[in-house]
């Protein structure tokens, strides 16, 4: 079945050096999009995993090297992520997402390369150290990689299987497609390939409910990315929630049930605690935005009161 679509629908997948989105980096990342009109193009990247900070590459995990086949050397001479950083975002743009368990990992570690590439530039610019047309530079960058990946409805489609056929993408690939094997397992544009394929089975499989399956998929990409009914985080790593009141709330540690407006009149310094901490850079952003919200709020009615105040031209 082909998809129905009023927007690319931009599928993808990644490998990198291990499974911690805080210390890890991506090695290969591989886009397939599939327009309204049913055809698709792909984009595969290698990419030498970066660290900024330290100057130096991201060391491959042995168990990660295990599984995707990808060694320290074998990245050595690719671009690094901020190189093609631009091209990605361009790819993401006008799109909505999709992947096999790419909102749990993913996704997360996607919005953290870009995070960082966003959070070097800004360094540069604040350095004085820095030559103007670098800074331009780093501005220039900025600029380009704008995104709210937020913002960008996410079908993933392990969530979809998982919720009516709990299996992994090899099983769901031979049940989906025709009793197909999926060759070269654990290479991205493959894995992206095949998620694809299985997403196009679901929603001829599921079509109408029937006595196993209560539920029928409806070929629509709002439809397919709230399947089972996901949580409402306002950051990947699911540090922030939304309560049943819609207000985003704490979903860790002492605080956790606490709203984050609370935490803010009552606890400040949690803020701070939070940006110094061993959080990914997305989970520290958002609550950085709320902070931000809430000090503009709260100047907002500060001002409001002074104008209500001298609206009769007295003071007293």
């Amino acid at each position: 079945m082909d998809l129905n679509l009023k927007r690319p629908l931009l599928f993808f997948d990644i490998e990198s050096t291990g499974l911690n989105i805080v210390s890890d980096g991506i090695v290969e990342l591989s886009f397939v999009k599939v327009f309204p009109d049913g055809h698709h193009e792909v984009k595969t990247w290698r990419v030498c995993p970066w660290d900024y900070s330290a100057g130096r590459q991201r060391p491959m995990d042995p168990g990660a090297s295990a599984v995707n086949g990808i060694k320290d050397e074998d990245v050595a001479g690719e671009k690094k992520f901020i190189q093609i950083v631009d091209e990605v975002v361009d790819w993401l743009r006008d799109s909505d997402l999709a992947g096999f368990n790419s909102a749990k990992f993913d996704l997360p570690m996607l919005a953290e390369e870009i995070e960082r590439v966003r959070a070097y530039c800004k360094s540069r610019i604040a350095d004085p150290r820095v030559s103007q047309d670098n800074k331009r530079k780093a501005t220039a960058m900025l600029e380009k990689i704008d995104i709210d990946l937020h913002s960008k409805l996410m079908v993933d489609v392990q969530t979809i299987y998982h919720y009516l056929e709990p299996r992994n993408l090899k099983a769901a690939y031979r049940f989906y497609c025709a009793g197909g094997e999926l060759e070269n397992a654990h290479t991205a544009e493959a894995d992206t390939m095949a998620t694809y394929e299985v997403l196009k089975g679901q929603l001829e499989m599921y079509k109408e409910p029937d006595n196993y399956h209560e539920v029928a998929l409806k070929n629509d990409v709002e439809f397919l990315a709230n399947v089972a009914g996901r949580p409402k985080t306002i950051d990947y790593a699911g540090r922030l929630v939304m309560n049943k009141n819609n207000e985003p709330t704490i979903n860790f540690g002492k605080h956790k049930g606490r709203t984050v407006r609370e935490i803010y009149e009552t606890e400040p310094a949690y803020f701070s605690w939070i940006e110094n901490g061993e959080f990914t850079m997305d989970t520290k952003r958002q609550f950085a935005l709320l902070k931000e919200k809430y000090e503009s709020e709260n100047f907002s009615e500060a001002v409001s009161r002074l104008q209500d105040k001298f609206s009769n031209g007295k003071l007293f």
